[in-house]
């Protein structure tokens, strides 16, 4: 058997495996990496959020709109900034951030905000009280928690950060 044979024949086997076995097997560690980088993202965008619509005197709905937008560009803006880094032009880079964090940052405000919306009063903290930074701490904390297998399973499958990992020499 010649080189290239063994070696189609391993990747062969290595894919049937990885496909029976739901994956490559994506670490914990990875996850957890992947997810706090998008939960450095979304807690950017989350507290310049806040910090703007009070700064303007916005309500509820507005300045939480604002900061999950920001979430989103920072989020993005973390991954372009690695990927760029590697020497692609800004438009895979785009494309590469928008495949790696898209549902990870949709999860992490989805949780995030969810908690706030529920914890009562947490909605109307002003940042010098002591309930929005514990509510906001709290609210990050479960939505990595919850974001964190996700991407496990995302990466697992070749998908989310593992495509930001490509560009990683």
């Amino acid at each position: 058997m010649d080189h290239e044979h063994a070696v189609h024949e391993h990747t062969e086997h290595t894919h049937a495996h990885q496909e029976a076995h739901g994956g490559t097997g994506a670490s914990w560690a990875m996850a957890a990496q992947a997810t706090l980088h998008c939960l450095t993202g979304c807690a950017i965008g989350e507290v310049l959020g806040m910090v703007v619509g009070t700064a303007f005197g916005w309500g509820n709905l507005p300045t939480t709109l604002l900061a999950i937008v920001l979430a989103f560009f920072f989020g993005y803006a973390l991954t372009m900034r690695g990927v760029l880094k590697a020497g692609v032009d800004v438009r895979t880079a785009l494309r590469v951030a928008l495949a790696a964090d898209t549902l990870s940052i949709a999860v992490m405000e989805l949780i995030d905000n969810g908690t706030i919306l529920v914890w009562p009063a947490a909605m109307d903290a002003q940042l010098d009280d002591a309930l929005f930074w514990v509510s906001l701490a709290v609210s990050l904390v479960l939505a990595f928690t919850v974001t964190a297998p996700v991407n496990k399973w995302t990466i697992g499958r070749g998908r989310g950060h593992a495509v930001v990992h490509r560009y990683h020499h």
